[in-house]
């Protein structure tokens, strides 16, 4: 993308501001001539119902005005945001220092003394054109960048998304009978945790960055089964104890894992509330949930919210070692499970939200 310092599309547009009538006359001929559309008015209220109308490209402002002295017109032009970034120069037969730092200090660019030249008044119009000019094709080369560095950054987060996805789908890969469990999940979390955010309590906790987190994070709850013997994670029927102390390590498997990652991407929120997810999911409101007992609000709560998930989704599924339950048992025993298994207030969102669980396994089966 190229940078001009000078636009050529249309003469620019020049408010000159003066209550003398010969000032304004002889400005204003000498700046159509150069080629430039002039608007001359003779008091600063007007000057600024003008600039409201039709923003110029830059202003010819006398101070020593009636009703309104050019300092306040120039005060309210900065003060609008439509407005603020209009150069401003002053024409005056004030010449102390302070009437030029005031001028300064109010937002002017430049400052004449009365009586003016005119060559001089035509080499400062065209001077500051030009350096608004360049100022905005700056501004707008730094927006086209900011576009292709936010173009760019999406792009690696898809496909950093996609990656991970790819390696929570391995987990499941060697069990036919999951379905679109990963999916399924994602749509479940991003629910519960959407109507949580409604809560008082959960207020300040639950972003619209967490929401993302938890939804895009929810496939990695069982990413340490990929460890798991194909003996046991197969396994038609009940596993032994010994069986299942083993199974139960993909909790602690899926956090070393993703541990990694954030030890070398300390900033990345999103494994952060995947390390959340995969090491607690299967704890217990009451505390009797593994790996490490935790109880009550010690559970992360992105893992109390895939805790139901999980359990609602587990139910419904037919998996080697039974069929899967209907909707109406599965909502009755998860249900049952308030304040024990779940934590109430995950449960209250879930009681909410039960016909959308039901439409969103159908669709995704």
């Amino acid at each position: 993308m190229e940078i001009s310092t000078v636009s050529t599309d249309y003469p620019a547009d020049i408010l000159i501001v003066d209550d003398t009538l010969a000032n304004i006359q002889v400005l204003s001929g000498m700046l159509k001539q150069q080629g430039f559309k002039v608007r001359p008015v003779l008091d600063g209220k007007t000057a600024l119902k003008a600039a409201e109308n039709q923003a110029p490209d830059l202003i010819l402002l006398d101070i020593t005005m009636p009703d309104m002295n050019g300092y306040d017109v120039c005060t309210q032009l900065k003060q609008n945001p439509r407005l603020s970034e209009i150069p401003v120069i002053f024409i005056s037969a004030l010449t102390e220092p302070l009437d030029k730092v005031k001028a300064f200090s109010v937002g002017g660019v430049d400052y004449i003394t009365k009586p003016f030249q005119l060559e001089e008044v035509r080499a400062r119009v065209e001077n500051h054109l030009r350096l608004a000019g360049l100022q905005n094709k700056i501004k707008e080369y730094n927006m086209y960048l900011e576009e292709k560095v936010i173009e760019q950054v999406s792009e690696i987060s898809d496909s950093q998304l996609a990656t991970i996805l790819a390696l929570a789908k391995l987990a499941e890969y060697r069990d036919e009978d999951t379905g679109r469990h990963i999916e399924r999940i994602q749509y479940f979390s991003k629910l519960l945790v959407t109507r949580m955010a409604d809560m008082p309590i959960y207020k300040n906790q639950i972003t619209p960055i967490y929401i993302d987190n938890i939804m895009h994070a929810s496939p990695l709850h069982d990413i340490g089964k990929v460890a798991i013997p194909d003996q046991i994670l197969l396994k038609p029927g009940k596993l032994t104890t010994e069986e299942f102390e083993v199974m139960k390590t993909h909790t602690v498997i899926g956090f070393e894992l993703l541990q990694a990652i954030k030890d070398r991407y300390t900033k990345n929120s999103f494994i952060n509330v995947g390390i959340e997810i995969s090491r607690s999911h299967h704890e217990k409101w009451d505390g009797t949930g593994y790996p490490d007992k935790l109880k009550g609000a010690d559970i992360p709560l992105a893992a109390r919210i895939l805790a139901v998930t999980d359990v609602y989704d587990a139910l419904r599924s037919k998996r080697p070692y039974k069929v899967g339950f209907d909707h109406a048992a599965s909502c009755k025993i998860i249900l049952e499970g308030r304040g024990t298994h779940f934590d109430p207030d995950v449960i209250e969102a879930f009681i909410d939200l039960q016909d959308a669980f039901e439409m969103i396994y159908a669709e995704l089966i």
